[in-house]
């Protein structure tokens, strides 16, 4: 299976700037892997839309997977309150 590839939106920059970088680093690792895998064990589905979301610690990173361009984009990443509104 050939990899994906990951692009972030351009509002992701200000949420990650907010981020400590110890969980930042955690983060930016979990996004990496989704290259390789996009719907790993523990993403979830949200309801209603092509998103995916995944838990990292207390984070959240929200993306949108395109099969047929093989990307995978990030959407939103924040705590866990702040991801749904």
């Amino acid at each position: 299976m050939a990899a994906y590839s990951v692009f972030f939106k351009e509002s992701v920059q200000k949420d990650l700037a907010d981020i400590p970088k110890k969980d930042l680093t955690k983060i930016l690792t979990r996004v990496k892997s989704l290259a390789a895998n996009p719907r790993p064990a523990g993403s979830e589905k949200l309801t209603g839309q092509y998103r995916y979301r995944l838990r990292q610690g207390r984070y959240r990173i929200v993306y949108a997977v395109q099969d047929q361009e093989r990307t995978v984009t990030v959407v939103k990443v924040g705590h866990r309150k702040d991801v749904y509104r």
